[in-house]
Formats: C-alpha cells, sequence, structure tokens
C-alpha cells in the first residue's frame, strides 16, 4: 500500500516539473486537461499514504494486546482473563488513532490456543482508513486489516546454581583508575595490579609497606576488587530472583559454589534468598602462601583455577532436569550461571599450564538439557605486568569466543573494565526466565 502511494505522488511531481519547463505555446491547454487526473493522483497518493500509516500504527497496537495477553500474571489466569487484556489494550490504544473507523465490538478478534505448558494468543482486527478526498477514489474509506501472534510459557520453577571464580585473578582492581593505583604503589614489585592475598607476604619481600601483602594494600587504599563486585552481584542476583518469582508465579532455588584449585559449596540448593543473600556475602579470595603455596602448606606451584574439578563437582551436583511445571512428577528446570575470568591454570600431565577453558564440560552439561548461562569478566590487558606479557597475552583475544562457546544460545554477556557485574549478572538472568514472545 506505501509503496503504491509513492509512485502516484512521483508520477505527480514528474507531470508538475514538466510543466513548469516546457516552453511550447500549447503547454497551458495541454496542462489545462492533465489536471483532471492529475488532481486524482495526488488525491489517491495522500490517502494510500495515509491509509498505511494507520494501519502501520493499529499493527504495532495488535502486537502491544498479544504480548499483553501472556504475560506471567495472564499465564497464571483462564482464557478469559487473557483475553480480556488483549482486548482492552488494543482498544485503548486504537481509539486515539485519529482518522479511523473501528468497532471495538466486531473490529477486534481474539483467539487463544492452550497446550499443557505454552499460550498461543492471536490478536486480528480490521478497521477503515478515512479517505481526504473521497471522491477521487469513489470510495470514503479505504480498508485495514492485520495480526499478531504471540506464544507465552507458563512461566518455568528453576534451579539456578552460580559458580563462582574466586581465584587469585579475580583480585585484579576492578577499574582501569583502580588498577592504576596499584601499580603506582607496587613499584618496588615492578608495577604489579594483583592484589594477590598471601599469609606470608614477606617471604616474597613484596616491600609493602609494614609488610603487608597486596590485599591489604588494596584494602588500606579503598581500591575496589572484582571480587568485591562478584559478591555484591550474587546478593542482588538472590534478591532478583526473590521478587521476579513472585511476579511470574513461579518457584526458583539458588545454590552457590566457588572455584580455584577446589571446590567450594557456599551456599546449598535453597527457596531461602535470603540465606542465599547472606552466605554470598561470605565469599572470600583464595589465601596463598609464599605465592607457589596454599595456605596447607601443599606446593601447587600456583595453579589456582581448576575448571575441570569446578564444572565435574557442579555437574554432579544438578540432577537431571524436568520441564518446570507442577504437574505431578515434574522437576525444576536447571540453569548454570558461570562467572569467570576463563583463563586455566591448573597441572595438565605433571606441568603448569595456564591456557583458554576446554568446553567439553560446557558440552556435557548443555547435552543434559541443562542451560549454561556465562558471565566473562574481562581478563584485563596488563602491559606492565611480565608473567601476564609471556603466558596470558599471546591468547587474550581468544578467551571470549570461547567462553561463549560454552554458553547456552543468548546466555552470554562480557563486563569489561569497569563495567556493572551486578547488572550484566541481573540481564543474564532475566534472559534465562523471559517466557513470552511474538511468533509473527
Amino acid at each position: 500500500m506505501r509503496q503504491r502511494a509513492t509512485d502516484i505522488i512521483r508520477a505527480a511531481r514528474n507531470t508538475w516539473k514538466r510543466f513548469r519547463e516546457a516552453r511550447n505555446g500549447n503547454v497551458a491547454i495541454t496542462f489545462a486537461l492533465a489536471m483532471i487526473p492529475l488532481v486524482f493522483a495526488v488525491g489517491m497518493g495522500v490517502d494510500y499514504t495515509s491509509a498505511a500509516y494507520r494501519e502501520d500504527q493499529l499493527n504495532a497496537y495488535a502486537d502491544s494486546a498479544a504480548l499483553a495477553a501472556v504475560t506471567p500474571a495472564m499465564m497464571a489466569s483462564n482464557d478469559a482473563a487473557s483475553t480480556s487484556a488483549a482486548t482492552n489494550t488494543f482498544n485503548a490504544q486504537a481509539s486515539t488513532l485519529a482518522g479511523v473507523t473501528y468497532s471495538s465490538g466486531t473490529g477486534l478478534s481474539v483467539t487463544i490456543v492452550d497446550t499443557i505448558t505454552t499460550r498461543t494468543v492471536t490478536v486480528s482486527y480490521t478497521a477503515a482508513s478515512n479517505n481526504y478526498f473521497p471522491n477521487v477514489l469513489g470510495e470514503s474509506t479505504i480498508a485495514l486489516g492485520g495480526s499478531s501472534t504471540a506464544v507465552g510459557a507458563l512461566a518455568p520453577n528453576i534451579n539456578f546454581y552460580l559458580l563462582l571464580d574466586s581465584s587469585p585473578s579475580m583480585a585484579i582492581a576492578a577499574t582501569q583508575t583502580g588498577i592504576n593505583t596499584m601499580v603506582s604503589n607496587t613499584s618496588s614489585q615492578g608495577g604489579c595490579a594483583f592484589a594477590c592475598h598471601e599469609s606470608d607476604p614477606a617471604a616474597d619481600g613484596l616491600g609493602n609497606p609494614g609488610g603487608e601483602d597486596n590485599y591489604a594494600l588494596a584494602r588500606n587504599l579503598g581500591v575496589t576488587l572484582r571480587m568485591d563486585n562478584l559478591v555484591l552481584a550474587a546478593e542482588n542476583l538472590a534478591t532478583t530472583a526473590q521478587s521476579t518469582e513472585t511476579s511470574n508465579h513461579a518457584a526458583y532455588q539458588m545454590a552457590i559454589y566457588t572455584f580455584n584449585t577446589t571446590t567450594t559449596e557456599v551456599a546449598a540448593l535453597t527457596s531461602n534468598m535470603t540465606t542465599v543473600s547472606n552466605d554470598a556475602s561470605g565469599i572470600a579470595m583464595l589465601e596463598v602462601y609464599s605465592n607457589n603455596f596454599l595456605t596447607k602448606g601443599n606446593n601447587n606451584d600456583d595453579e589456582d583455577t581448576n575448571y575441570d574439578t569446578a564444572m565435574s563437582t557442579v555437574n554432579t551436583a544438578m540432577p537431571a532436569p524436568g520441564n518446570g511445571t507442577n504437574a505431578k512428577g515434574d522437576t525444576p528446570q536447571e540453569v548454570l550461571f558461570f562467572v569467570t575470568d576463563g583463563v586455566e591454570d591448573e597441572d595438565v600431565s605433571g606441568s603448569r599450564q595456564q591456557s583458554l577453558m576446554s568446553t567439553s564440560w560446557c558440552t556435557t552439561i548443555k547435552n543434559r538439557g541443562i542451560r549454561i548461562a556465562v558471565l566473562y569478566l574481562e581478563y584485563l590487558p596488563l602491559p606492565t605486568n611480565s608473567w601476564y606479557n609471556t603466558y596470558i597475552s599471546p591468547f587474550q583475544s581468544e578467551i571470549g569466543p570461547q567462553l561463549q562457546a560454552c554458553a547456552s544460545p543468548g546466555l552470554y554477556y562480557e563486563v569489561e573494565t569497569g563495567g556493572d557485574i551486578s547488572a550484566a549478572l541481573t540481564n543474564l538472568f532475566q534472559i534465562a526466565v523471559q517466557t513470552s514472545y511474538l511468533s509473527k
């Protein structure tokens, strides 16, 4: 409809241009004779353009109405409530559109098809666009019509497992300003951006005031670490889950695990989100002794990020997922939130290896029907650190793509230097629980 109107207006403009440029004596007579179809053409163009615009608006209203019928609140109600929501939403908007004749009683149709887990709502309308030049087309209106379909799933019950990196690399300052502060205050170490937590910093001769380690130095300088933001994000996510399950009329449970050389259950799976939030506040950095030793005195050659143990442990903890409905015998869906900087640091065939993590465990977990949401905390370039330049820099650009390959479709997010980890984790959560969409 819109293209036809454009063609008509373009033809009228071309005719007028030829008249203005012509110099022959019979042009005026010819133009006078051409004026009648020219006026008709302009009138048709105006009316068809107006009708196309009004139909676009009504189609948008139909989209809005269809989605209004499959919100979590509507999915928890009966078909009559969804029909009423769609009808009221469309009518409220259509009544404000000038130049349209529309009957709220006969011009709208709402059809609903339910399955055990979904509701499909189709909103169809008929209306008429009032013409500015009714005598041109011989009609006072142009017929309008369209439809929109939205699909809503019953908000599923979900168990969420948070697997959070608590290795020393999470002790990098959270912002570039913080990194600069750490580097400038560790000149005796050659400028170190890591706030490592050591039980015997004197053994490394760090040269910090009072013999303190870099972790204590960061605290004294008021530098916020990436781990600090991660702990806050976990606390906030529990609060978000609690409010979302209420609005979605669903049941959620959450558990938290941290990993470094080993994997630790911080919060057991529970529906009490207050407990989860309180437990999250106690997440701590791995403490090492003289760089290459754990507190227990076991020499692990600084191999502090064991992905294989972490993924294996959480895979065992997660039961087989169900559909998340309230049907008898059904069980919750399972979603793993994996938050890390993506650098493996573990023993491989008897020697230390820092490399990209393997996605094999990701594949194993996804093949069980469990979704994986990955939040990549960008491994920041640290050009003042010789270890980074030698061992991490060569593959730093590949970390993000590797983690994205680990994630389920649509459930990958990156946080750059100074980024909001809490907001990113919340966005991933909302995507994971999203239940409605337009199908056409």
